[in-house]
Formats: C-alpha cells, sequence, structure tokens
C-alpha cells in the first residue's frame, strides 16, 4: 500500500489524528485504530462509513478505553481489491479474522448500519467475549419481505444504482446527505471524507454491492436473526436517529420486540449516522459502566 494511500490528501487530520494500523488479510491489508488503554470497545462502521465517523468518540473515550475501528476492505484507508466479492457475510469473516488477532475480552460492541449484522455476527460466534451491545440504526434480520427495502435494494442494487454508484460515487455524495437529521450540520469538509475515500469506480466495489446485498444476502442474515438469543441477554443500549431515512421506527421497535429489556435512547433530531450528528450522546452512554 502506497504511502499516498495511507495518508491521502483530503484526509483532515485535525479532525483525525490517529496512528494508522494494518492487519493483513487474505484479502489485503484492514486498516484500523487502535488508541487508549483499558478495556475495549470496538466500534463497527457499514455503507459507506469508515473508522472516521467515529473520530470524536475515539478522542474522548480513548482516554479511559482502548477504542478499536477498523474499516472493512473497500473503505476507508484498507486496501480495496477489485476481484474480491465484497459480500457482507465475507467482510464479518473478514472482522472475526482481524478481532481474534487481538484476543479481547470484556468488549463493548458499537454497531452502525451494515456494521450491525457485521459485527453482532462476531458477538453471536464470541458471546463470552462481549460485555455490552450499543446499537446504532441498524438490522440485524432479512428483509426479503419488506416492499420499502425490496424497492431500494432493487434500485440502489441494481442497475441504475450499480451505475450511478460506480460513476458518480452517489452513495457518498448524495446517499449520506439524504440520512442525515439535519443537512445543513453535515459541513462540506465532513462530508467530503464520506465520499473521498472511494476515490476511483474500481474502489467502489464495496459501496455498490452492499445495496444489492439488503436483500441478496437475506440467507445469511435470516440465520443471525434465529441465533439472537446467544446475545439479546446482553446488556444493551440502543441509540436511535429518529429521522432515520435507512431504519425507521417500525425498525427500532423490531429491536425492542426481540430484546431482553434493552435502554433505548430516542434522539428526535438526529438521521442514520448518531457517532456523526450526536457524538455526545454515544459518548454519555458508552461512559456508564
Amino acid at each position: 500500500m502506497s504511502l499516498s494511500a495511507q495518508n491521502p490528501k483530503w484526509l483532515d487530520r485535525t479532525e483525525y489524528p490517529f496512528e494508522s494500523n494494518y492487519f493483513q488479510l487474505p484479502v489485503g491489508k484492514m486498516h484500523y485504530l487502535d488508541e487508549g488503554e483499558g478495556e475495549p470497545i470496538v466500534m463497527v462502521h457499514g455503507n459507506p462509513g469508515w473508522s472516521f465517523e467515529f473520530r470524536k468518540i475515539v478522542k474522548e473515550l480513548s482516554k479511559t478505553h482502548r477504542c478499536i475501528v477498523p474499516d472493512h476492505i473497500g473503505f476507508g484507508l484498507s486496501e480495496k481489491p477489485f476481484d474480491w466479492d465484497y459480500l457482507p457475510e465475507n467482510q464479518a469473516k473478514n472482522l472475526e479474522l482481524f478481532l481474534d488477532s487481538l484476543n479481547l475480552e470484556n468488549i463493548t460492541l458499537v454497531v452502525n448500519d451494515w456494521g450491525g449484522p457485521i459485527g453482532l455476527s462476531y458477538a453471536i460466534k464470541h458471546p463470552k467475549k462481549v460485555k455490552k451491545l450499543v446499537v446504532l440504526n441498524t438490522w440485524m434480520w432479512s428483509l426479503e419481505n419488506d416492499p420499502y427495502y425490496q424497492k431500494f435494494s432493487g434500485m440502489m442494487g441494481g442497475g441504475f444504482g450499480r451505475f450511478m454508484i460506480k460513476n458518480f460515487n452517489i452513495f457518498g455524495r448524495m446517499v449520506v446527505k439524504e440520512a442525515v437529521g439535519d443537512k445543513k450540520k453535515l459541513k462540506k469538509d465532513i462530508h467530503k471524507h464520506y465520499y473521498k475515500h472511494l476515490e476511483t469506480k474500481k474502489d467502489r466495489k464495496g459501496s455498490y454491492v452492499f445495496p444489492k446485498a439488503i436483500i441478496g444476502s437475506s440467507n445469511w442474515l435470516n440465520s443471525l436473526w434465529i441465533q439472537r438469543e446467544k446475545i439479546n441477554a446482553i446488556p444493551t443500549t440502543i441509540i436511535w436517529g429518529m429521522k432515520d431515512i435507512a431504519f425507521r421506527e417500525q425498525e427500532l421497535n423490531y429491536w425492542i420486540e426481540n430484546w431482553k429489556n434493552p435502554k433505548v435512547i430516542k434522539l428526535l433530531e438526529t438521521g442514520h449516522f448518531p457517532q456523526e450528528e450526536a457524538p455526545e450522546k454515544v459518548i454519555e452512554e458508552l461512559k456508564i459502566e
């Protein structure tokens, strides 16, 4: 991996002043943050994000905890091999290889968007290693019978969506902006970090595979959901942006119905990214032991 790929010109190092670390996976190098000491907090992002979106949480919580934030292959400062399939179940295998290499215990696991099923897959396989779950606007079940997601997955994961993501990077440029609660708060200098990491057409494969997988990976998602009792008694806080267009109040209610006594924090003015839009609320919850 070239030096320019590790430290690109578009990256604002005052916003993201962290040391880069790399883990060698069979498919390529995974970039990750590993800041601070103490009990581990692992944060798992979705599409089209990367560890940048957790920067404010890392800055604060690394004073008291070990904050570990990987970039999935194909995102952020990780390698982006074009000849890989980018399926979420294989991203989950990558995450498991990475976390197993660190030999962690008492993990607080924070998940958002595709980081939900990918991160919770690890928890299902290693429930004794996970001390607490923090769920931010995500899901972990099959959506194959839901018309809302059928439409979105069909459009963004079909030929048109693939063309628009590949050629115009619209997931990072447009969908991110639509998904936040207050578009004015997502300043240009911050927003660019959600799409500049996908610089070339070949870099964007992960970003256009994920939308198709919302329906395409239904069997894998269902396989996780039927195992939820392995983890649904782990102390869980759900922090939910109520203005999210991707995961709505009915998805929040489905979590609540199927989880054992979760603590629920509703953020009325926040959209899809509580860690970006309301980091102080996430930080406050993570400070509670």
